[in-house]
């Protein structure tokens, strides 16, 4: 197919040229004498100006596929919503090479489908520029990596979709094996185990663009497939890694934003990220910190601030008068996510502290409160108490979060990067009553911890750090476990017996055995980041084909059943029990 230039990069150096241009009719209008077309191809939409009286046209509706010649003239006046809305083509012929159905959706930045209708017809929906343009964002992103990590002596290397099932936190997607009845393979959640064994095999630096799956509920930002970028290093210690790693955040953030971001990132210790802003990726582009109070309640008449471990609270300005009673009811509701009972809300107005807790408030407290928090007339108090820090913490941090946004308190087009360092190690299931990974098992604890071990692991930190980047985990890491012994030690803390051990991770730590170099790690969500920079907070948008909220492809209709004899190949019976 005949095609000179490009739609998109035409201007006014084009000026008098003859021009060749195909592309989806993206509008069109019929003024009697003159006809205008918007002219779209994946670079974008250039104008075209017909002479009706001078040429034959064929009939033309939105989304036929046509060929423009012409010649490009400079407009009399500018459009200023099109990058080429300085110039329009005159069309000398038109040809229609494929007509268009009428479309289900407007094929536009501002269409009016709704998230299922683009979802069926993706394919149509990826005409929208602004979809083009997330993809093309999420592509520089990938190229900045891949010259990055090149001009730093990393290794580009695949690693097996088919794999082995093992313990990482999330359900696995199983795959069963024809030739083995009753045996199965496991889709990769990361390429972990993987990317140690290419460290104990001398790589030293390794890198992929790496397809993970987990099968775990959905929200906004997770899909059940997708995508990270997967690295690992010998040789390195903590400093030197993450400062590595800024180096690549950096080129991501000038060759896709133009921005200049300034180095070293901060290093936020965990308890500071979780005790202040109430969240283990804290977004500090706006204040409201959590405060603590359980010294000011120790005599408290309240019982449950009395006897409560922890005490804490957040300030927010200048809404008790738009703080009813159903808002507080949404606040309470929101605090039982995080295993609270509720929360306690004081407002303060003409200089008085009002609410029903303040039956239960002396006046020392009541002057304590007023001197810690310094809050203003119409600033209200939001206090949650438990014996579990965490539940408080992340109860307030959820409301901090949801405040900001309902407030408006983030600046648009501003870049918040910080390395949260210094995990625990292990966190407490109440649901499995026992300690699991933090991370995940192959974690090094912190030298100096590892004589906790045996006596307390609430005292184990591990060399773990994760970036966030607005509020999101962009992407996590730590150094490895490559002693052997330690690495058996915590698989047996998680409960592992040497069956487990020798089954799942048999060839794992045999190869400690040989000569095993310190390492570490991590992987960057590709999707996570594409969405930050793409400014969405739907992580869909930045996936070419995605699943919806029940991990259907509403496209494809997948998933769906399948023959019997497909079931019968891999040795499988499906059962009508739950």
């Amino acid at each position: 197919m005949e095609r000179t230039h490009f739609n998109g990069r035409l201007s006014e150096s084009n000026v008098n040229e003859e021009v060749t241009l195909v592309g989806w009719v993206h509008k069109w209008r019929n003024l009697g004498s003159i006809m205008f077309i918007d002219l779209r191809d994946a670079t974008g939409i250039v104008q075209v100006m017909v002479n009706t009286e001078e040429i034959e046209i064929p009939d033309v509706r939105n989304e036929y596929v046509i060929q423009v010649k012409g010649t490009v003239s400079l407009k009399e006046v500018e459009n200023k919503k099109l990058k080429t809305g300085k110039i329009e083509v005159v069309a000398k012929s038109i040809k229609v090479i494929n007509t268009a159905s009428q479309t289900p959706l407007i094929i536009d930045d501002n269409t009016d489908a709704l998230e299922d209708t683009r979802l069926k017809y993706r394919y149509l929906d990826l005409r929208r520029p602004c979809m083009q343009e997330m993809l093309r964002i999420r592509a520089k992103i990938v190229k900045a990596v891949h010259e990055y990590l090149d001009a730093n002596d990393f290794f580009e290397v695949e690693t097996p979709l088919l794999c082995l099932s093992t313990p990482e936190g999330a359900r696995d997607y199983l795959v069963p094996s024809r030739i083995h009845k009753g045996h199965f393979y496991a889709l990769p959640q990361s390429p972990q185990i993987y990317k140690q064994l290419l460290m104990i095999g001398g790589l030293e630096r390794y890198y992929q663009i790496a397809r993970c799956f987990r099968d775990e509920d959905l929200r906004a930002d997770r899909q059940p497939d997708f995508t990270q970028i997967d690295i690992e290093t010998s040789f390195l210690d903590q400093d030197q890694f993450l400062t590595l790693m800024e180096g690549m955040i950096a080129k991501i953030m000038k060759d896709v934003k133009g921005i200049d971001i300034e180095l070293p990132l901060r290093r936020m210790e965990y308890d500071e990220a979780v005790n202040v802003y109430g969240s283990d990726k804290p977004d500090t582009r706006f204040g409201m910190h959590l405060i603590d109070l359980k010294d000011i309640f120790l005599n408290s008449e309240f019982e449950a601030f009395k006897t409560a471990k922890s005490v804490k609270c957040i300030v927010v300005d200048n809404i008790a008068d738009k703080t009813s009673r159903k808002v507080i009811d949404t606040l309470n509701m929101e605090a039982r996510k995080f295993n609270l009972k509720g929360v306690t809300v004081l407002k303060l107005e003409n200089n008085e502290l009002t609410g029903s807790f303040t039956k239960y408030l002396k006046e020392e407290e009541s002057n304590a409160l007023k001197e810690r928090l310094n809050f203003k007339n119409n600033d209200i108090v939001i206090i949650a108490a438990s014996d579990s820090n965490r539940d408080v913490c992340f109860g307030l941090g959820a409301l901090r979060s949801n405040y900001a946004k309902e407030l408006g308190l983030i600046k648009p087009d501003t870049y918040d990067l910080l390395w949260v360092v210094h995990w625990p190690l292990f966190e407490y299931s109440e649901k499995e009553g026992r300690y699991v990974s933090n991370h995940h098992p192959f974690t090094r604890p912190c030298d100096e911890d590892l004589k906790y071990l045996d006596s307390d692991l609430s005292k184990v930190y591990a060399q773990a750090y994760d970036i966030v980047f607005n509020g999101y985990e962009a992407g996590g890491g730590s150094l490895r476990i490559y002693d052997g012994k330690i690495q058996k030690k915590i698989f047996e803390i998680l409960g592992l017996s040497e069956e487990d051990i020798q089954n799942k991770f048999g060839t794992f730590i045999q190869a400690f055995n040989y000569g095993t170099p310190p390492h570490g790690g991590m992987a960057f969500g590709l999707d996570r980041l594409a969405m930050i920079l793409a400014g969405t907070t739907n992580i869909r948008d930045v996936i070419a084909f995605p699943k919806n909220l029940s991990a259907v492809c509403p496209m494809l209709n997948a998933p769906q059943p399948v023959d019997e004899m497909q079931l019968k190949d891999l040795h499988i019976k499906i059962s009508d029990e739950d």
